[in-house]
């Protein structure tokens, strides 16, 4: 019996994040992906230039009709856009009973903030206590908690510990808008886990934060401990990192190459 995986994000028409790049990493790692899409975006490696949000009735159809049907063993959430779009998924998940790892895509690469606050606050209420694994980057977690952007590894722990704190099963402060030749993250839980890798030189990172989140959701479909799972997800993207340029797509912020274990 096939592990599958649902992902409930935006479509991204360069195929670099979002939707394309959840559903490249479950099929890449073994796992059958199903998909609920939040909004159209039009974009490339070089900028969004349109977002469309699907309603929230066509939103809620898709989940019910998935889990109507298909048996679903891990949910991924990525971008949600407004109030009513996350209460809405809040609402369309209460009887799942499955893991739930969410991406909470709350800032954008240029600094500008994609959730006005009073998503913020519906996120932390309504789908953050949902959450097995939360997976900010350090701008996300600093949006989060309302302060400033961890500095050192302390900082990121303090931060996860407090987004725990926050109703969160666990928490993954990913490292990789931090400084120095060593990009490493925490896992907090119960323990501290340190993650490892080092900073590969590269402009092709688009899609990052989707992916490894899916990568994560993926483990988890497939039965493997959270610890296991993110262990994977992380050495498993550090080489779609590292094979990035080979790809030679677009003109601007590549994608990784989740199929770097598949072809060249």
């Amino acid at each position: 019996m096939a592990a599958t995986a649902l992902t409930i994000a935006g479509s991204d028409s360069g195929g670099g994040a979002g939707i394309q790049a959840d559903l490249k990493t479950f099929s890449a790692l073994g796992v059958y992906g199903a998909s609920v899409i939040t909004a159209v975006t039009a974009q490339n490696t070089c900028a969004v230039t349109d977002v469309h949000p699907v309603p929230n009735g066509t939103v809620a159809a898709q989940i019910a009709a998935v889990l109507g049907d298909i048996r679903i063993d891990c949910i991924k959430i990525g971008m949600l856009g407004d109030v009513g779009l996350i209460e809405t998924v809040a609402e369309a998940l209460a009887g799942y009973d499955g893991p739930i790892v969410l991406d909470p895509v709350m800032v954008a690469k240029s600094g500008a903030r994609l959730l006005p606050e009073a998503a913020r606050t519906a996120l932390i209420a309504h789908l953050l206590p949902r959450a097995d694994l939360l997976t900010p980057n350090l701008p996300e977690a600093a949006a989060l908690l309302g302060s400033a952007e961890a500095m050192s590894d302390a900082d990121m722990q303090a931060q996860g510990t407090r987004l725990c704190g926050m109703g969160a099963g666990a928490v993954l402060m990913k490292g990789g808008h931090g400084q120095g030749e060593t990009c490493t993250d925490w896992l907090i839980t119960d323990e501290v886990t340190r993650l490892d890798a080092p900073r590969i030189n590269t402009r092709n990172t688009h899609g990052t934060g989707c992916t490894l989140s899916s990568a994560i959701a993926a483990g988890l479909a497939q039965g493997l401990t959270l610890r296991e799972a993110v262990a994977r997800a992380h050495g498993w993207l550090h080489r779609a990192i590292l094979a990035a340029d080979g790809l030679e797509i677009g003109q601007g912020h590549g994608p990784v190459h989740h199929f770097h274990e598949v072809w060249t």
